[in-house]
């Protein structure tokens, strides 16, 4: 029973607890039975699970064993059928009579029973796995065993060994190559049943994940059931069950039934409340003339509610295109953080959205703001993974290890030490332009989500993500690499993950400091590259890979010092995603040498322009569904075999792989000077008032005059020739113009530069241009 007061409202003092009590305790004590019965299942699941993933994972190693013995039935009748003598006589006779007994061979070799001519090979050329191969067969006990080699295009194919003549005493050997695709098409038959499976080759020594089907956040087992006849083996890896009771399936039961139970008996008692208590307690008719109520007395005057706190003044120039970014104790403070956070969940919420993960890059402010934006979001009714400090990427990876869609992380990115931002995931997609500006309506309009009470658990991702990493990406031959990370939130994970692939690693600079008291953390500048280089030359590296201060933007640079720019290491990237994605769309943005379109035809990719922005990249990538994007700046965004947003850290581990991958060996030097280049400038900087460089692009928009150019204006202008282009765009991220040029040679360079002179200050005559 509730009365009303004369204000309208109820009140507290006047509610009957005695009859609320029992519905509120009933409700927890149903939830709470419904949630232990619920881990039950879980528990008793997780047996059958498992059960169900080993069963697969032993279907998985019979389907590739008699994949593989047919292939090798096949060799070894081959054999028999011809004359050994014949073989042995003239070897290379003897393969290219082989070679058609052999369905879809792809190479065949005949060796002497020795293997001199193995034991003196260049194993450069040869090949290590097929050297080791068919020297193991000489000590094998029974068949020798098969397994796989890469070849010239980046895949791998199967490989088999049959003695000619006696397996005791063979007077040669045979050496086949087959198709690997037969192999991965029976192993791919098999359902993980929830699981994942992993086709491997190698030992507890070193192995080599080779196929992979399941689901990603299964957790491996340490070892797995070996395929007879072959160096291969299937590991398991079993799904997790989110279980926090006690696994005893009997336990749980119980105390979900006894929950429920207790919850029903409440609600029953509340709904038939004693009859005699209830007669007692009601006044009889002649006791109410013997005794009348005194008249109700006028509510007391309803207590007088403090004024509100003074608005917060949200500046709306740090709501930028792919971001919100502001200079810390000016344009952002932790009141506008919490602000923030109250926007982004009052979105989600809309969403049906309702856990988040929030990480924060080295910067001093990080602790303050992250702190106040998790409030913001808690405040609005959302649950908060706070995984501390991390590069960007992680929280990324966490967004999808923890399956919830949606991450913030606080960073600065490469900005100078007084700035910090937020760069924002809300189901999956990075918000960008109007979905960032929906942000500052929502705060300025005050239509926020208030006084809810979401929960905050502090999480250590960074073992998962770097475990992910070098489960994956292994460096076939030991790079030594100086990894600068300009004192940035990558120095506490990069090393960790390229010494995992097999790197030796030289830190430079990777304390993380908030100050970046060495260099600014911009790989983009080549002024922040001079000590790298000088690191490079000194420890006679490889070469050197450089971080900014969140860890999504990589830089290179050679041991000869040449800086890399991103465009040509997206080449590199390109080819290697292509060989096994075929047609696959690469998008690259406008800031990119022209020579990158050619490059991406001719490995039989599908090449896109697209704007600048890893936001505005990553939608376009949902859109065209590309596997591989790159940005001028460093960003490389990887989805094959990856997640699909920039991380460059894992783009460092994905350009170690291929450059220790090399077929021939090269040096990197030599791997890189395969990629065309002109000359070209740098990206150029021009500093602008807040919001003036906006106005200038549109104006020199309007009355630019190039020619015969071909010009593209989705990002800035962009003027195309055939020898050359020159670009100039506004910066999202700080109010600066960025320019740069690129020429087949030194002249055009000149040429195209000048006619931007002239057009750039016929514009503003006043304009500063650093070239």
């Amino acid at each position: 029973m509730v009365k009303i007061s004369l204000g309208g409202r109820p009140s507290l003092a006047s509610i009957d607890w005695q009859r609320l009590l029992p519905l509120v305790v009933g409700t927890l004590l149903v939830l709470a039975g419904v949630f232990c019965l619920w881990q039950t299942w879980q528990i008793v699941d997780e047996g059958n699970a498992a059960g169900r993933v080993h069963a697969a994972q032993r279907q998985a190693v019979e389907a590739v064993r008699a994949e593989i013995a047919h292939k090798r039935g096949q060799v070894e009748a081959a054999v028999s059928a011809t004359d050994p003598v014949a073989l042995v006589a003239d070897p290379a006779q003897g393969a290219a009579t082989l070679r058609p007994l052999i369905p879809q061979a792809l190479a065949v070799d005949i060796y002497s029973g020795s293997l001199d001519e193995v034991l003196h090979a260049n194993f450069r050329a040869f090949g290590y796995g097929k050297a080791a191969q068919l020297m193991a067969a000489q000590s094998a006990d029974g068949k020798p065993l098969a397994q796989t080699v890469p070849d010239s295009r980046g895949g791998r194919v199967l490989s088999v060994v049959a003695p000619v003549g006696s397996a005791a005493h063979p007077q040669a050997w045979v050496w086949a190559a087959l198709p690997f695709a037969p192999v991965e098409a029976s192993f791919k038959l098999i359902s993980p049943e929830g699981g994942r499976l992993e086709l491997r080759q190698g030992d507890d020594r070193g192995d080599l994940r080779l196929l992979a089907t399941g689901s990603a956040s299964a957790v491996r087992e340490s070892t797995g059931v070996p395929v007879e006849g072959t160096t291969l083996s299937v590991v398991a890896a079993l799904p997790q069950a989110y279980i926090v009771l006690p696994r005893q399936w009997a336990l749980t039961g119980l105390l979900g039934l006894l929950g429920i139970g207790g919850g029903v008996y409440l609600f029953w008692l509340r709904a038939h409340p004693r009859r005699q208590q209830a007669a007692a307690d009601e006044p009889v008719f002649s006791e109410l003339l013997a005794n009348p109520p005194e008249p109700e007395q006028p509510a007391a005057p309803p207590r007088r509610v403090a004024a509100p706190p003074a608005p917060v003044t949200v500046d709306p120039s740090i709501f930028r295109a792919y971001d919100v970014r502001g200079v810390v104790g000016k344009t952002l403070t932790k009141d506008v953080a919490r602000l923030l956070g109250q926007a982004i969940g009052t979105l989600m919420r809309e969403k049906g959205l309702l856990e988040t993960v929030v990480g924060r890059d080295g910067r001093l402010s990080g602790p303050e703001l992250a702190g106040a934006l998790a409030d913001g979001l808690r405040e609005a009714g959302v649950d908060v993974i706070d995984v501390g400090a991390v590069p960007t990427p992680v929280v990324y990876f966490a967004a999808y290890r923890f399956n919830t869609g949606c991450g913030v992380a606080v960073t600065g990115s490469h900005n100078p030490p007084d700035y910090n931002g937020f760069k924002i995931v809300v189901g999956g997609e990075t918000l960008s332009e109007g979905a960032i500006q929906d942000l500052y309506e929502r705060i300025s309009s005050g239509k926020l989500e208030r006084g809810g009470k979401g929960n905050l658990r502090h999480v250590d991702v960074l073992p998962d993500y770097i475990e992910r990493i070098t489960s994956d990406v292994q460096a076939e031959r030991r790079l030594k690499v100086v990894v600068d990370c300009g004192n940035g939130i990558a120095g506490a994970v990069a090393p960790q993950v390229l010494e995992g692939i097999g790197c030796e690693v030289i830190p430079l600079y990777c304390d993380v400091d908030g100050a970046f008291p060495n260099h600014h953390p911009d790989p983009s500048d080549p002024h922040n590259l001079e000590d790298l280089i000088f690191a490079v030359k000194q420890t006679g590296a490889d070469l050197g890979v450089a971080f900014d201060g969140d860890g999504d933007r990589l830089g290179v640079v050679t041991r000869e010092g040449e800086i890399i720019f991103p465009d040509r290491t997206l080449m590199l990237f390109a080819r290697d995603v292509l060989s096994r994605q075929p047609g696959a769309t690469i998008i690259y943005d406008v800031k990119c040498t022209g020579h990158l379109k050619g490059e991406i035809l001719d490995a039989g990719g599908s090449p896109m322009m697209w704007r600048t922005g890893h936001s505005l990249i990553k939608a376009k990538m949902r859109q065209t569904g590309a596997e591989l994007a790159g940005e001028m700046s460093g960003h490389f965004f990887f989805k094959e075999r990856w997640y699909g947003f920039d991380d460059g850290i894992y783009a460092s581990a994905r350009l170690m792989e291929i450059l220790a991958g090399d077929l021939e060996e090269r040096s990197p030097e030599e791997i890189f000077a395969s990629c065309p280049k002109g000359v070209s400038t740098p990206e150029l900087k021009v500093e602008m008032a807040e919001g003036a460089h906006y106005r200038f692009i549109e104006a020199f928009r309007q009355k630019a005059h190039f020619g015969d150019a071909t010009l593209t204006t989705i990002d800035g202008v962009r003027a195309d020739w055939p020898d050359g282009w020159g670009l100039v765009r506004p910066s999202n991220t700080t109010p600066i113009l960025v320019l740069r040029f690129d020429a087949d040679n030194e002249p055009a360079l000149q040429r195209i530069q000048q006619l931007f002179r002239q057009q750039l200050r016929a514009v503003d005559p006043a304009l500063k241009l650093p070239f």
